[in-house]
């Protein structure tokens, strides 16, 4: 069985924190290294070892890595909270996110639930259910393909 790594470089204690709840609650290690830590560590075989073999150098922001790991974006990253101009900046809920997930696959595949069901790698009785819960309509998308 594979289990995830998500390794962070900051020196920033809040990020940290963020890091680390972000990582439990989603079942993976979390691995936190300073950006002397990590530099240092490059050098050091049983450090490259330790944190998967094939280690890039350290980047500065988002910029994109070649080689040696799936990079991800944390979410807020980019400093300070993002906000959400469509929701007032409030946090949205789990279910205002899946409605919208649910609502961007129906449209995306045109009303056609079981492709779109595939899309979100749910079941097809799942998501008429969750239509359901939701009050969607997927024949507004399939009127808009129409149009």
């Amino acid at each position: 069985m594979v289990r995830s790594t998500l390794i962070l470089v900051s020196s920033d204690p809040t990020e940290v924190e963020r890091f680390r709840n972000f990582a439990q609650g989603h079942g993976v290690t979390a691995q936190v290294y300073t950006p002397a830590e990590w530099a240092q560590g490059l050098n050091d075989p049983e450090f490259r070892k330790k944190v998967g073999g094939n280690v890039p150098s350290l980047t500065v922001g988002t910029a994109p890595i070649d080689e040696g790991a799936k990079i991800l974006p944390f979410p807020g990253a980019g400093g300070g909270h993002q906000q959400d101009t469509a929701t007032g900046g409030k946090v949205r809920t789990i279910n205002e996110l899946e409605s919208i997930a649910i609502e961007n696959a129906i449209h995306e595949y045109n009303g056609n639930l079981t492709e779109a069901a595939k899309a979100l790698g749910i079941g097809r009785a799942t998501l008429y259910r969750k239509v359901k819960q939701y009050n969607i309509d997927p024949s507004a998308a399939r009127k808009k393909r129409a149009a």
